[in-house]
C-alpha cells in the first residue's frame, strides 16, 4: 500500500480578481475551497487513476476537520490531531498573473510527531511512503530521518517531494524517487540547470549522491526522468494556465500511477504526468482531469542520454 504524508496540510482558497488597487476594496469571484496539501493531492490523483493509497497528516481546528471530512470521502485517512488551526492558503488570479499567499501553518510538537511515527510503525501494509511539502513550525529536519528509519525497519520504499535543504543529505539514504524542480536543484544541490547538458550533469551528480530515480520538473520546459542509466525528456503541454498550485503534485502522482506498476514504462508514465499536470494547471485546485487524454496527444517523450 502507498501511504502519503503531508506534514503541513492546508485548505486552498482559489479566487479570481480584476486589476488590484490599494485605494479601493478588491472584490473577488469564483471562490473554490479545496482540502489540500501536497501529499493529499498525490492521494487524490492516484485515486483518480485507480491506485489505492492512505492519507496521513497533521490536522487541527475547524480547517483540519474540514480537510479530514472531505478527504475521507476519497481515500482512507489516518490523521494526527494537533492544537492550533490548519492553515488556509490563498491564491488570487488576476489579469497579470497569479498571486500566491501560503501561510506558515500550525506548530506540531514533539509528542504529535512521535504519534505519527507510531502510526507508521503500526502500518503493516506499508510498501511505499511518499512525503511531500514543507515542515510545520516546531518540526526539525531530523523528522525526515526518522521517517526514513521507519521505512528501513519495515522494508518499505520512500519518495521525497520536499524543498528542504536537508534533501541533500537524505538522498544518501537512497530514496526510490525524488521530484525536485530547477530552483530546488540549484538551491539544494548547488547545480544550475540552464540547458539540457546542465540537466544531464545535475541528474548524474544527484544519482552519485544516492537517489535511485529522479523526476525533475521544469515548468514550461517540461520534465526529465532519470533511472541512473538513461535520461528521458517530455515536453510541457501548451495550455491556458489558471493556477499552478496543485500541478506539481498531480504530475508526481500520475507518473507514479504508471511507473510503480511497470518501471519499464517510462514513456507512458511521463506522458500521463505531463498531460495531467497541464490539465490541473487549467483549473482551480485539481479540477476534474477531463482533458488529460486530449492533452496527452501534445506530449512527446524521448531518450536524451
Amino acid at each position: 500500500m502507498i501511504y502519503t504524508l503531508t506534514t503541513n496540510p492546508a485548505i486552498d482558497m482559489n479566487v479570481n480578481a480584476g486589476e488590484l488597487s490599494y485605494d479601493r476594496v478588491n472584490r473577488t469571484t469564483d471562490a473554490v475551497y479545496t482540502p489540500n496539501g501536497k501529499g493529499l493531492n498525490v492521494s487524490f490523483t492516484l485515486k483518480h487513476y485507480g491506485v489505492a493509497s492512505v492519507i496521513m497528516g497533521f490536522f487541527g481546528g475547524f480547517s483540519g476537520e474540514y480537510i479530514i471530512g472531505k478527504a475521507s470521502k476519497i481515500c482512507p485517512v489516518k490523521p494526527v490531531m494537533i492544537e492550533g488551526i490548519t492553515r488556509v492558503n490563498v491564491f488570487v488570479t488576476t489579469p497579470k498573473g497569479e498571486l500566491k499567499f501560503p501561510n506558515a501553518g500550525a506548530p506540531v510538537n514533539r509528542a504529535r510527531q512521535e504519534e505519527m511515527l507510531e502510526l507508521l510503525r503500526a502500518a503493516d501494509d506499508l510498501e511505499v511512503l511518499s512525503v511531500s511539502g514543507s515542515l510545520s513550525p516546531e518540526m526539525d529536519a531530523s523528522f525526515y530521518d526518522e521517517l526514513v528509519d521507519v521505512c528501513a525497519q519495515k522494508g518499505a520504499e520512500f519518495i521525497l517531494d520536499i524543498s528542504h535543504p536537508h534533501l541533500a543529505e537524505l538522498v544518501e539514504r537512497r530514496p526510490l524517487l525524488i521530484k525536485p524542480n530547477d530552483e530546488e536543484v540549484a538551491a539544494i544541490f548547488g547545480v544550475n540547470v540552464c540547458n539540457q547538458a546542465d540537466v544531464v550533469r545535475a541528474l548524474r551528480e544527484i544519482h552519485q549522491r544516492g537517489a535511485q530515480n529522479i523526476l525533475l520538473t521544469l515548468g514550461g520546459e517540461g520534465a526529465y526522468f532519470s533511472d541512473g542509466r538513461h535520461i528521458w525528456h517530455a515536453n510541457a503541454a501548451q495550455v491556458q494556465v489558471l493556477s499552478t498550485a496543485c500541478a506539481g503534485d498531480a504530475t508526481l502522482a500520475s507518473f507514479l500511477s504508471v511507473w510503480l506498476a511497470d518501471r519499464r514504462n517510462v514513456e507512458g508514465a511521463l506522458t500521463r504526468a505531463m498531460a495531467t499536470g497541464g490539465n490541473v494547471a487549467m483549473s482551480a485546485g485539481l479540477g476534474d482531469f477531463a482533458l488529460v487524454d486530449e492533452i496527452a496527444r501534445q506530449i512527446h517523450v524521448s531518450v536524451v542520454a
